[in-house]
């Protein structure tokens, strides 16, 4: 166990019993939606690949995405 997890545990000890459960549920449905994440991730074939490319480049080509410029504009 690493030591800031050791932390966060020793912290979540002080807390109140239904603070705790709230905490640790919120904790553990992250951890299942990242294997789930990462599940689905290593099982994307090469062809969804191709067809999610293929879609950014169509979206790109109807003018549906605006440059990153334009949603992050440079600070002077």
């Amino acid at each position: 166990m690493t030591e800031l997890l050791e932390q966060a545990i020793a912290k979540l000890r002080m807390l109140p019993e239904r603070e705790q459960e709230a905490i640790v549920s919120r904790l553990l449905a992250e951890i299942e939606a990242e294997q789930a994440w990462e599940s689905r991730f290593v099982a994307t074939t090469d062809d969804q690949w191709n067809r999610l490319t293929q879609m950014v480049h169509q979206d790109i080509q109807d003018g549906e995405i605006m440059p990153l410029d334009e949603v992050f504009p440079a600070q002077p």
